[in-house]
């Protein structure tokens, strides 16, 4: 009996197959996490889950960034493309028919939500990051949620390069928008409140009502380089918040379920 070429499993099943690392995996979907997160959020000894997330980092799924905030730590990060692909190849090589269709943005955005969702975007100065983040958001749902963002140590100005990126990119004018306080959001009821940086994550306010927590380690664009035309950093920052962002929508307005027939 000749075996088939299709015996063997695409390398996506067989990473995400793994109990230990679907849990990781359904872990880093939410949120980038450390490893010490990791280990008390699945229950595993950290020697374990470190060989499994270098599997997943070799499989290409799953990559690290050291903190900003602490160096000797690192933040995990799963790349939600890249897992879309594989995902989309493995459904392939089982039947044509089987190929997984990237989600429709647009088609989204119209679905009517039951709600209207408040989400809190935070860095440390609110002059780049989350103000790019706060008027991707925004620039791709309209007022079906309500979007702000604020940082601890609030600069004086927005940076240039935040401007001009948004701008260019998307055609998204915020000249006259100013940095916030988080003090400023006191009393704020917010569904969810999004980090995009590692130093504003250790000091976030308490806020009421229990909103969803979510982490993005993104690196500040502005320590990216000691060049004089640092502006190719902010380009690469916005390119990866708008990727975030496209992931951040199904999650805000999660589709109705399809009935199964009879």
């Amino acid at each position: 009996m000749v075996l088939s070429d299709q015996a063997a499993p695409p390398p996506f099943v067989r990473l995400a197959a793994h109990e230990v690392r679907w849990r990781l995996l359904s872990e880093l979907a939410r949120s980038d996490l450390r490893v010490r997160e990791l280990v008390a959020l699945v229950g595993e000894p950290q020697n374990l889950v470190s060989y499994h997330l270098r599997l997943l980092r070799s499989g290409g799924l799953v990559n690290a960034r050291r903190s900003s905030f602490d160096g000797r730590d690192s933040y995990y990060h799963l790349d939600l493309e890249r897992c879309a692909d594989a995902l989309a190849d493995a459904g392939a090589a089982l039947h044509p028919a089987l190929r997984l269709l990237p989600a429709e943005q647009a088609n989204t955005a119209e679905t009517p939500a039951a709600e209207t969702p408040s989400v809190l975007f935070m860095c440390t100065g609110n002059s780049a990051r989350s103000p790019i983040a706060e008027a991707l958001l925004r620039h791709r749902v309209g007022s079906r949620a309500v979007v702000t963002s604020a940082g601890n140590h609030p600069k004086a100005h927005l940076h240039p390069h935040a401007v001009r990126v948004l701008r260019r990119r998307y055609d998204i004018d915020i000249t006259d928008q100013r940095p916030r306080h988080l003090d400023t959001m006191t009393g704020r009821h917010f569904d969810y409140v999004i980090s995009l940086c590692d130093k504003v994550r250790e000091a976030c306010p308490d806020f009421g009502g229990h909103p969803q927590r979510l982490h993005w380690s993104i690196p500040d664009p502005a320590a990216a380089s000691g060049a004089q035309d640092d502006y190719p950093a902010f380009d690469r920052t916005a390119a990866e918040i708008d990727t975030r962002i496209r992931h951040l929508q199904p999650i805000l307005f999660p589709a109705p379920r399809r009935k199964v027939r009879p």
